[in-house]
This record gives structure tokens, C-alpha cells and sequence, in this order.
């Protein structure tokens, strides 16, 4: 049974110890349930000293309600989850980092927001280190189990739940958990149902380049109000803001950003696809794929010079990444043979991409252009050959 398996995730544990060797203090930072918790106890088998603090118990939150006396006599690696939940801590640690000769390590766990984050680089500038953390990925699951990863999403207990109903109920109380709980635990004081509404409505728009006029009418909301729950869905890693790309070409390109759900599980569950059968025959089918083989490249290549390209006259590239010096694009096509499109043509010309590469959810990799390629979503996974 799936639940039963445990998936390793080498990498990440092994970026995790590196931090842990170069800084005072780690952060991870991804949505709730991604597997945080996990890879810190893991990691802590084979550490001494190790000193863990869950501040969703009380006895944890109690026991550093004085952080600097508690925390300054530890030593070896402390723990700390849930971080969110105190604030404050990131002032008290920032003394602790600058002791001559510090005898402790801190790694933090966030359900992060952008609050959480402000706070963190304020406190803890020049002393921390930042790690992402996402669901799966499949180069961890395996290049066979794409499918069931696409379909379910990248969640751990989504991903390994017994069959598919169970999995989609899994998705049912995790939306409910974020909304109902874990955002009024950050302070957010917008009714549930308000958000679960406008997460649903950008659903519709998975992708798409964001019109926030368009979705504020469609809610019955105000202009500033949807790009308040827009920075709050963000903020919790449940939805993805691709920024985009533009320099000084003889056209007008497009400024505003793109958004996704960020998973491809919670996607289908607000759109209730519950099968690939339903997934490939519903409208969202392109645009879930785009979202989801867009999420596993940047779990590999990181979010930080990556973005969209588009031109109001309609060329347009769904990746531009900067990686190794080299200037990359990656179109994502669901088809069963991609072919090079004009836009494509436009792009490589225009941008002056060293590579591109069109991502499909086949298997066989090939040529169409002297610097293109069809290629299958595992062939970037494992670096692009760059």
C-alpha cells in the first residue's frame, strides 16, 4: 500500500546538512505538509544534541516564552517548527548567532509568509540561509509514477494515499485546515469562505496572466482587496506568482505577472478532476500540465531568475530561466509530438536564448530546431545537460 512507502529525498537532506555547515541558521520554507517536519527528524538521527520545540504545543510555545534564556544555555542543533507561530523568536536568535564562539545551530520551519519572511531577513540578515521546500518531485517518486503524481499532486499524504478517493479527501481537509486554522494562526483576519471563493475563482484563471479588475468583479470585491488575498495565498505557498520577462525590444511586452495553484492536486480538486480520464478531457487539461511541469522545474532550477515572456501581439514563452550564465527558454505543450510554433521561432530570435526546450508529457526526446528540443519533463529534471 502507498502509504506505507517512504520516498527518500537525498538532495534535499543533503542541502539542508551543507546550510547547517555554512550558517547559524536554517530556514525551511514551504507550504504545511510538505514534508518539513520529516526531512528535520531525519536529518536529526544523526546529529548529538539535538533539541526539537513544535510550537503548535503549548508545553514548546511556554517553554520559549523567554527565548533568550532558554535558548542560550542549548547547544548542538535546535529545532524550531512551526516558527510562524512566534515571530519574535527571530529577534531573540539574532544575538545568540553573534556569540563569539556559538555553540548552537538553529534550524527554523515556516509555513512561510511574506510577513514571516520581512521578519526573518530583518533579524537575521547575513546570519541565515533560506531553503524551499515543495512536495515531491519526480525525480524523488520516480519517472513511471508521473501520471499519479500530475493527478494527485505533490503533497506526501496526497501523493501516497491508499487510492484516489482518499487522496482527493486529503486535499478536501487540507484546504479547509489552511483556511480555517492555520491562516487566522498567521493573524489573517479575512473570513474563510471570502478566500476559499477567490482561490477558487483563480483556479479558473490557472496560468493565465492576472487580471485583477477581472477577478475582483467576478468576486463582488475591490481592486486592493484581491490583491490582499492574492499576496496571502502566496504567502502560504498555496498559489505561485511567475513574474515576467521584458528588456528594450521594438514591442510592447506584457508587464503583469502569471499566477498557478501552485499544486497540481489542489488544482484538481478545485476543479474537480478526480481521474486522468476527467483530467484529459477537461478544458484546464493544457494549462495543468503547464502548471505542473512548470512547479518540478523550478523545484530543481529554484524561482529566483525565472519568469514568462509575452507580447501583446501574441508571442509568448511560458519560461525564461537564467541558469549557469546561459539564457533558456522552456514551453510546456501537452501533446503527443510537439513541434516548433511561431512563438517559439519569435522567442529564440528575439530574447537570444542559448537553448530551448519544449516539455511534453511523453518519453522520447528529439530535435526541432539546431537550439530547440521536444524532450519529456524528466530530461530537465535532470539538469537540462547544461
Amino acid at each position: 500500500m502507498r502509504q506505507t512507502l517512504h520516498i527518500p529525498r537525498p538532495d534535499l537532506e543533503s542541502k539542508i546538512r551543507q546550510c547547517l555547515d555554512e550558517a547559524p541558521v536554517v530556514v525551511l520554507l514551504g507550504a504545511r505538509q510538505v514534508g518539513k517536519t520529516t526531512l528535520a527528524m531525519r536529518i536529526s538521527k544523526s546529529l548529538d544534541d539535538v533539541h526539537y520545540f513544535d510550537l503548535e504545543r503549548a508545553a514548546s510555545r511556554a517553554a520559549l516564552s523567554t527565548p533568550e534564556l532558554t535558548l542560550s544555555e542549548l547547544e548542538g542543533t535546535v529545532i524550531i517548527d512551526e516558527v510562524q507561530r512566534m515571530p519574535q523568536l527571530f529577534e531573540a536568535l539574532r544575538p545568540l548567532c553573534d556569540r563569539v564562539e556559538n555553540p548552537a545551530r538553529f534550524l527554523l520551519l515556516g509555513s512561510a509568509s511574506p510577513s514571516i519572511v520581512k521578519g526573518v531577513s530583518e533579524s537575521l540578515a547575513g546570519r541565515a540561509l533560506f531553503i524551499h521546500v515543495s512536495g515531491f518531485s519526480l525525480a524523488e517518486t520516480g519517472n513511471d509514477s508521473q501520471n499519479s503524481l500530475w493527478l494527485r499532486g505533490t503533497f506526501p499524504r496526497s501523493f501516497l494515499a491508499q487510492n484516489e478517493e482518499v487522496s482527493m479527501r486529503w486535499r478536501e481537509s487540507f484546504v479547509q485546515t489552511f483556511l480555517e486554522r492555520d491562516m487566522p494562526q498567521l493573524g489573517i483576519r479575512t473570513p474563510p469562505e471570502k478566500l476559499r471563493r477567490f482561490w477558487m475563482m483563480v483556479s479558473h484563471y490557472h496560468g493565465q496572466v492576472w487580471n485583477g479588475s477581472q477577478i475582483a468583479r467576478s468576486v463582488g470585491a475591490s481592486l486592493p482587496t484581491i490583491t490582499n488575498y492574492l499576496d496571502i495565498l502566496t504567502g502560504g505557498y498555496v498559489l505561485r506568482v511567475l513574474p515576467p520577462w521584458f528588456e528594450n525590444l521594438k514591442k510592447r511586452q506584457v508587464k503583469s505577472p502569471k499566477v498557478y495553484i501552485r499544486d497540481s492536486g489542489l488544482l484538481h480538486f478545485m476543479l474537480g478532476m478526480d481521474s486522468m480520464t476527467a483530467l484529459r478531457s477537461h478544458p484546464s487539461y493544457g494549462a495543468s500540465w503547464e502548471g505542473f511541469a512548470l512547479d518540478q522545474v523550478l523545484s530543481v532550477f529554484g524561482e529566483r531568475n525565472a519568469y514568462y515572456w509575452r507580447t501583446h501581439s501574441g508571442a509568448e514563452l511560458d519560461l525564461v530561466l537564467f541558469h549557469k550564465g546561459k539564457r533558456m527558454g522552456v514551453e510546456f505543450k501537452c501533446t503527443d509530438a510537439p513541434v516548433m510554433t511561431k512563438s517559439m521561432h519569435v522567442a529564440l530570435d528575439d530574447l537570444k536564448l542559448d537553448q530551448l526546450y519544449l516539455v511534453y508529457p511523453g518519453l522520447k526526446s528529439y530535435p526541432i530546431h539546431e537550439k530547440a528540443r521536444s524532450v519529456p519533463l524528466s530530461y530537465l529534471l535532470r539538469g537540462m545537460n547544461v
